[in-house]
């Protein structure tokens, strides 16, 4: 396949895989904290499940010896990223990088989830 027939191919949503040590844990996180709601899960135990609100989904796996990584795991676009930041502070997330108007036109910060994984927030700047 040439790089020319990727252009006739239309990608969908994509959803990041996020690895966690306790599933119920990062669920009870995304869901009362960011306000996801959960829409699928499989397994006994639970193993996988996937979060949604709005336009963003999140699949999360169980990894019991999941070692969170230095890097970005998701980038997510918000319409307000002072008040998620604010309610991350309020609620003692760890914060990676401050909230800051970035060079390339967006409010921007980065949270670490209760395993770790590195959430990287931006909202455009019009």
């Amino acid at each position: 396949m040439t790089s020319s027939a990727v252009a006739d191919i239309t990608f969908g949503r994509t959803a990041p895989g996020i690895c966690v040590r306790d599933i119920e844990i990062a669920h009870d996180f995304y869901v009362h904290l960011l306000g996801f709601e959960k829409v699928f899960e499989n397994g006994d135990p639970v193993g996988f499940m996937v979060l949604k609100k709005d336009d963003a989904e999140v699949h999360l796996s169980r990894k019991p010896d999941h070692k969170a990584s230095t890097v970005n795991v998701m980038h997510m676009f918000v319409s307000d990223a002072a008040a998620l930041y604010a309610l991350c502070e309020e609620a003692g997330v760890r914060i990676i990088k401050r909230l800051a108007e970035k060079e390339y036109g967006q409010r921007a910060f980065v949270f670490a989830d209760p395993d770790g994984n590195r959430i990287d927030v931006g909202e455009w700047l019009s």
